[in-house]
């Protein structure tokens, strides 16, 4: 997913502001009697940028309408009002998010920290959208019209660390045959992004270190110190306070980096993500393949809802451009890697209602139940079986929600995180 096209300060992008882009456009192309190759280049990127800035408008106007849906059920407060709150301050996004309270909690920390200089240290498995979360802290801040710098620290060879990040003078070793800046002068006035943070050498970490306290940076084989001004975003999908007990990783760089800490949840607690993002990249795909809009049958679909991936949102992207190109017009279960196929035996075949069986009234209700059980089932994953957090965010009397365990005969404890096996039992909690 693509982060908005740079803009202006405090400007939102509106439907009547790239109105006036298209007509300038038109007048353009309607008065140039001849127009040179270069010229040509540079109305093919207005015209690119203007596509970027309808699709990330209409993208918002979708979330936007869907959050208006039942406000006049909602309590003040709710996490529902939150969200449409963050879509109305015009926090610029290009993610899709649906009410998830760790997710939006996140959210709410990047745009509040995005306005600062502050060192932010996004945390989150593989896959989760930690790069994303980077950007967004920079479109949000006023360094938003300045370079982006993102370094890999996991792709670098170590002998050459240092000087991808801090540059290196001419004759400093073996094919030095110039000056050459690095990443933290490019990234001077605006942000860079040191992604898997964890594998930087320890004799770089001592270096990042300095150029967090003193703002200077010191080039490979030149005793200058050249001053930078650059904003650290950091991303790691490991403990690094684990790391820095053993060794691995300084403690105190640990402290500077970690000023403002941003976790990222993974895809199996954002399941109502889930759709939204099958419907996105189903259209994505579409399009980088040339193809139709791909349909996924309702087994299909239950699994893609169930699954857990441990991939996340890499994962879930890669299962569609697969079963986009692999499929014709409908993807099934026989369209998924042999591994996934079992993970899909392994759950089961969804529930269908034989509509013969009886009248519609029971068909309805046999229906409804089998959604209200699977929706208490993923509630109960989401609280690690706290069914005081459930009743509270289903908003909720905690007896009444026993009543509908009990009825579905589900149990809190087969929901805990433990090492030993879910007891079975009632359903307390």
């Amino acid at each position: 997913m693509k982060i908005q096209v740079p803009r202006s300060k405090n400007t939102a992008i509106t439907f009547a502001s790239m109105l006036e882009k298209l007509e300038i456009l038109r007048s353009t192309l309607r008065w140039a009697s001849s127009l040179e190759r270069a010229e040509i280049q540079k109305l093919l990127r207005q015209c690119n940028e203007l596509r970027e800035e309808m699709l990330r408008l209409a993208n918002r106007g979708r979330f936007v309408d869907s959050a208006k849906k039942g406000r006049a059920k909602r309590k003040k407060g709710s996490m529902a009002d939150r969200r449409q709150a963050l879509l109305e301050r015009s926090f610029v996004f290009e993610g899709i998010f649906g009410d998830n309270a760790k997710l939006l909690a996140a959210l709410e920390i990047a745009e509040k920290c995005a306005r600062t200089d502050l060192p932010v240290l996004i945390d989150g498995e593989s896959g989760t959208g930690k790069e994303l979360m980077a950007k967004m802290v920079h479109a949000n801040s006023g360094r938003s019209e300045e370079p982006l710098i993102s370094v890999n620290c996991g792709a670098i060879p170590e002998n050459l660390m240092e000087s991808e990040l801090f540059g290196h003078s001419k004759g400093a070793f073996t094919g030095a045959t110039s000056d050459r800046k690095g990443k933290f002068e490019s990234a001077h006035g605006g942000t860079i992004f040191l992604d898997e943070i964890g594998e930087l050498p320890l004799q770089s970490q001592v270096k990042l270190l300095r150029v967090l306290q003193s703002n200077e940076i010191q080039r490979v084989g030149s005793d200058r110190l050249v001053e930078v001004d650059a904003r650290v975003v950091a991303a790691t999908n490991k403990n690094l306070k684990e790391m820095s007990r053993e060794g691995t990783f300084r403690e105190d760089l640990y402290y500077r980096l970690s000023v403002i800490e941003v976790t990222v949840p993974p895809l199996r607690e954002r399941r109502d993500e889930i759709p939204l993002l099958q419907e996105y990249f189903c259209a994505e795909a579409a399009e980088r393949l040339d193809r139709a809009p791909l349909a996924i049958d309702e087994h299909l679909q239950q699994f893609l809802f169930e699954y857990e991936y441990p991939g996340n949102i890499r994962e879930l992207r890669n299962i569609i451009y697969r079963l986009s190109c692999l499929a014709d017009d409908t993807a099934g279960l026989e369209h998924l890697p042999e591994e996934l196929g079992k993970v899909a035996a392994e759950l089961g075949p969804p529930v269908f209602i034989d509509l013969g069986s009886g009248a519609l009234n029971e068909v309805r209700k046999n229906a409804s139940d089998h959604a209200e059980r699977k929706f208490l089932q993923y509630g109960l994953k989401e609280v690690n079986g706290r069914v005081v957090d459930l009743a509270r965010r289903l908003e909720v009397n905690r007896p009444h929600l026993q009543t509908l365990l009990k009825k579905h005969k589900l149990s809190y404890k087969d929901y805990r995180k433990t090492d030993k096996a879910p007891v079975p039992g009632g359903s307390e909690g």
